[in-house]
């Protein structure tokens, strides 16, 4: 019996260490690979414009769903450099069109892990064009070891923590908003 416990103790701590090790940290907060996309955005307090507008446009539910997604998330400092104002705009119920083509230009279906960006880089000679969920690309790039995603307008935005695993898809945090034409 005493046997039998201890491989008991010894099976959950190594489960704990290796689901440790796969947890990353964003906004102070670990992410959890088992939550969802939006119950791990609602826990960083880099995010919160990102959750307030994910909720103002309707889409928690969707982001909450099985997928698989790939979200591009920008930070609370992204959304900070739009010009003044924007935000505040965006957020306004008459605007939830406008939000909803903004977040969604975000979000690509299925999981693109890093591995698979910087693969599908190589096959495009240098980049790859990712159809999103709003309907207008994103072109990938690589400059040194860094994911570079840029949007319609030439916007680049730098992804700066790769491969945040969700239960319904995959997150990388971006400095930038990008926005479709």
């Amino acid at each position: 019996m005493k046997k039998v416990a201890t491989v008991a103790i010894a099976t959950l701590l190594f489960a704990g260490c290796a689901n440790a090790a796969m947890e990353k940290m964003v906004g102070g907060a670990p992410m959890y690979p088992n939550k969802t996309i939006v119950e791990n955005a609602s826990q960083s307090k880099d995010h919160t414009t990102l959750v307030a507008a994910v909720k103002a446009a309707g889409l928690v539910d969707t982001l909450s769903g099985k997928g698989p997604f790939t979200v591009f998330a920008p930070t609370n400092a992204a959304f900070a450099a739009l010009p003044a104002g924007t935000v505040d705009t965006l957020l306004k119920p008459e605007n939830k069109g406008q939000l909803t083509k903004v977040l969604t230009y975000h979000v690509v279906p299925g999981k693109l892990d890093a591995k698979t960006l910087v693969a599908d880089i190589k096959k495009g000679n240098g980049k790859a064009m990712l159809k999103t969920v709003e309907g207008m690309p994103l072109t990938v790039t690589q400059s040194g070891d860094a994911v570079m995603v840029a949007d319609a307008s030439g916007t680049m935005a730098r992804v700066t923590i790769a491969d945040v695993e969700q239960s319904n898809g995959v997150v990388h945090v971006i400095d930038k908003v990008l926005l479709p034409k």
